[in-house]
């Protein structure tokens, strides 16, 4: 799922391409973090519409670290920025009073992940850090319907087991 909510594939070649065809620059961890700690500091300044875009591009740049290989051994800590990074931009828009897109974006992470454990493509480091982050984007989805009411992003996630979310 991109960031616009349109099913992709994280596996698949064309998914990583840019518009005009070329493929993008690889995305690094450090590019993240550094996105990250801007994000973090655009917040702590109450520049809050700032520290959204920044989380909008560390998001981006976490889809695009799970989308092509990632590095041996970092498996785990792209899909953890892959994680955090959908469940600030969620908290953001919460902040924002736009609960609506946050628990679609939730539950779009949870699809997300849900499908890279099932995808056989994937290699086994990366599928196990997908089922162990999915005990966080579970935790999100309920803490969300508890503080919100029920959403049917959520409910579809939930009840999905595999591929919820990203068929929305």
């Amino acid at each position: 799922m991109d960031l616009m909510g349109t099913p992709t594939h994280p596996h698949t070649p064309d998914c990583a391409a840019t518009p005009a065809g070329l493929p993008p620059v690889p995305a690094t961890l450090p590019q993240w973090e550094r996105t990250m700690q801007r994000a973090r500091a655009a917040g702590q300044m109450g520049q809050m519409v700032m520290a959204l875009a920044f989380e909008q591009q560390a998001l981006a740049l976490a889809l695009r670290l799970v989308q092509q290989t990632p590095p041996a051994g970092r498996e785990d800590d792209c899909i953890a920025a892959l994680v955090v990074s959908h469940l600030n931009v969620a908290d953001l828009q919460v902040q924002a009073a736009e609960t609506d897109a946050a628990a679609r974006l939730l539950g779009r992470a949870h699809g997300l992940l849900q499908s890279l454990v099932a995808d056989g493509r994937c290699g086994a480091a990366l599928r196990q850090a997908a089922w162990r982050h999915g005990r966080e984007t579970h935790a999100a989805l309920l803490a969300h319907v508890r503080s919100h009411g029920p959403h049917p992003a959520i409910a579809q996630a939930l009840a999905g087991g595999g591929l919820a979310g990203l068929s929305s």
